[in-house]
């Protein structure tokens, strides 16, 4: 039922959001839940083709409920959901000490929800010859804050490059994708230099690269999986794998099996706890562990294998609410099924 590609997804939020706000969502109205029928959704621009797949399926079979999606980064997303703006949140990392705290400030209790497996894609323009792969240290080279001013030609990164400008393109800094990104390459979350073209709608960062010869960008697997035809992927040499694994290509193999390290990670939806509560929000909760097996393929991301997904509705079931992850160090390269069977 969910072929549209992502940019026709996108499409459709900016065609159906009210009033010329920034907000891109679908609704469809009814009376099946009576006063009970409005599902407010936002977060992560990773993840809103899953939330808007899920929500387009849902309403295939339940015409009569008003359900939003919105794309606001997964900051801006939380941002919301501590403050019960919204019912449901999607998220590209985990929920930050900060943002729970603010939850239970506000008196929000809410289940965490993986649905996915994503991979950071790097990408340059397809004419671009001269790069075949790069390492983790030369992206830390590139992204860390001491290059911001600095580090400006491809021949800087190696001399065999081009004596040639590098425009560079990356997530914004309310996205989860850029927290991830830069925890995994430079060593710390939102460590990284300000002189690159950033946005939070990840379609705008697909546009930048695939029109300039000389850019450099990342970004979700599934923007790139939709868009092959337009970006060249660059194959990543995980330094920090003592062994020396090479130049591992993103795949939904690789990044399953995570051997494309360290940028394969899970992604989320967060619910708040009352709109569980909700006869909407149960069915739909329920829906959305239910039917990610068999959507997620269709949006390009990668689906988890069986067991991991009993173990997410386990969980729910069970009305365990928290994170999982707030008293790791790290999430990146965190082992999910290990941390559902704590």
């Amino acid at each position: 039922m969910i072929k549209n590609s992502l940019v026709l997804a996108f499409a459709a939020g900016v065609l159906f959001s009210c009033g010329g706000s920034s907000d891109k969502s679908t609704t469809t109205e009814g009376n099946k839940y009576e006063s009970d029928n409005t599902l407010k959704i936002d977060g992560s621009s990773t993840v809103y083709p899953i939330s808007e797949a899920l929500a387009e399926e849902f309403r295939e079979q339940a015409p009569d409920t008003r359900i939003t999606v919105g794309l606001s980064g997964t900051g801006g997303g939380f941002k919301k959901f501590v403050r019960s703006e919204i019912d449901l949140t999607g998220a590209s990392r985990p929920i930050m000490a900060s943002e729970d705290s603010a939850a239970k400030a506000n008196g929000v209790e809410y289940y965490e929800i993986p649905v996915a497996y994503d991979g950071l894609v790097v990408v340059v323009h397809p004419e671009n010859d001269w790069v075949k792969s790069i390492t983790v240290a030369e992206l830390k080279k590139i992204w860390e804050p001491s290059a911001q001013g600095k580090i400006l030609r491809w021949n800087q990164i190696r001399p065999e490059w081009p004596n040639q400008e590098i425009h560079l393109f990356g997530a914004g800094t309310e996205s989860g994708t850029f927290d991830y990104f830069t925890e995994a390459i430079v060593g710390k979350a939102k460590s990284c230099r300000g002189d690159y073209t950033a946005s939070e709608d990840d379609n705008v960062l697909v546009q930048g690269v695939s029109t300039d010869k000389l850019s450099l960008g990342f970004f979700g697997y599934a923007y790139f999986s939709e868009n092959q035809d337009r970006l060249k992927l660059l194959p990543i040499d995980d330094q920090y794998d003592a062994n020396g694994k090479g130049a591992i290509t993103p795949s939904a193999a690789t990044i399953l099996d995570a051997t494309y390290q360290p940028l394969s990670r899970p992604l989320f939806i967060y619910a708040n706890k009352k709109a569980y509560e909700k006869a909407l929000g149960k069915d739909f909760l329920t829906f959305l562990v239910d039917q990610s097996p068999l959507l997620v393929p269709e949006t390009g991301y990668i689906p988890f294998d069986v067991e991991t997904y009993k173990l997410v509705k386990d969980r729910l079931v069970a009305g365990k609410t928290g994170s999982l992850f707030l008293t790791l160090k790290s999430t990146v390269g965190v082992d999910l099924k290990t941390e559902l069977k704590k």
